[in-house]
């Protein structure tokens, strides 16, 4: 081949690959600008196809697994935008608070199978099996990364659930900070029943929240459904309600709460509590001292104590 030709068909290589770079380039742009818009910029308000956005009080959000018609399962598009949600919403300064529900008949009916059924399907038209491992340990990533966005947020989450918590619904809870029910909730680990292990959280924070390792492997290895009576016994819940207008009121109460308390103090406390669940005492110790260090000398310490000391109204905290 001569020189000129090679000289022709490596130019074509090229822009063919910028040509390739571009459109990709733009794809993944389109596809993630609101995502990363929101993470970035608190002042930029979300929007969401699978969420449901409210502020009922002042610094108190609300979100609302919103496919009602799906019974709230989850799919890949609510994977992605509950992390970009709550991404959002840990450095959003109008945020102190935020209660987490669904809407329709179910609080979750777990893991969306049609979704499952797409997995399957990509990864029959991929012949390597590494390359195919790679793609399922990119997607549980997604997903492990979207319940623990829960977590990571560093405002406390209360879920608000009623009827149906399935599969995925357990794992999305056991990352929030508190729990509330309705009387005819009820809760299922039911990944044993499709034939896989849980993935996502269940099997480590489960046994954290509610301390009864012989109860956890009960729940985990049978897929049995356990109702509210129980999971409140447990310790899985700390309130249940009559009904789902009395438990989102309750709920939205207590976020309001907390919304008038420092940000300070409390995104410290929730920082401290989530890093003192993987460590020994001391560490944990020798950690909020580092931490409070800085903060026993801000304003909102001094604002605090003079209301308690007068007796005054309630302080005014600044945004955070």
């Amino acid at each position: 081949m001569s020189l000129s030709r090679c000289n022709t068909l490596f130019k074509l290589s090229l822009n063919r690959t910028a040509i390739q770079a571009t459109g990709t380039g733009a794809m993944a742009k389109r596809n993630n600008s609101s995502g990363a818009q929101t993470a970035t910029n608190p002042s930029v308000e979300p929007h969401f196809e699978t969420l449901a956005i409210t502020k009922p009080k002042p610094f108190v959000f609300h979100v609302e697994l919103n496919r009602p018609s799906k019974l709230n399962a989850f799919n890949r598009q609510m994977w992605i935008e509950i992390k970009d949600c709550f991404e959002h919403l840990a450095i959003n300064p109008d945020c102190r608070s935020i209660v987490i529900s669904g809407s329709g008949k179910h609080f979750t009916a777990g893991i969306d199978l049609t979704s499952m059924m797409n997995l399957g399907q990509e990864l029959a038209d991929v012949d390597d099996y590494a390359r195919k491992g790679v793609i399922v340990e990119r997607l549980i990533k997604l997903y492990q990364d979207s319940i623990s966005s829960l977590e990571r947020c560093p405002k406390p989450v209360i879920a608000a659930v009623h009827r149906g918590c399935i599969g995925a619904g357990v794992d999305l809870i056991t990352a929030t900070d508190i729990r509330y029910s309705t009387q005819d909730a009820f809760f299922q680990v039911k990944e044993v029943d499709i034939g896989m292990a849980a993935d996502v959280g269940s099997l480590q924070r489960l046994p954290r929240v509610i301390g009864n390792q012989s109860l956890v492997r009960e729940l985990c290895y049978t897929g049995r459904r356990f109702d509210a009576a129980e999971a409140e016994h447990c310790g899985l819940l700390s309130r249940v309600f009559p009904d789902k207008e009395s438990m989102i009121s309750g709920a939205v109460a207590l976020a309001e709460i907390i919304a008038t308390k420092s940000p300070i103090a409390i995104q410290t406390t929730k920082e401290s509590l989530v890093y003192s669940q993987e460590h020994t005492n001391q560490e944990g110790l020798d950690h909020i001292r580092i931490i409070n260090k800085l903060n026993l000398q801000s304003e909102d310490l001094a604002q605090a104590v003079a209301a308690q000391l007068t007796k005054d109204e309630k302080p005014v905290f600044a945004k955070l």
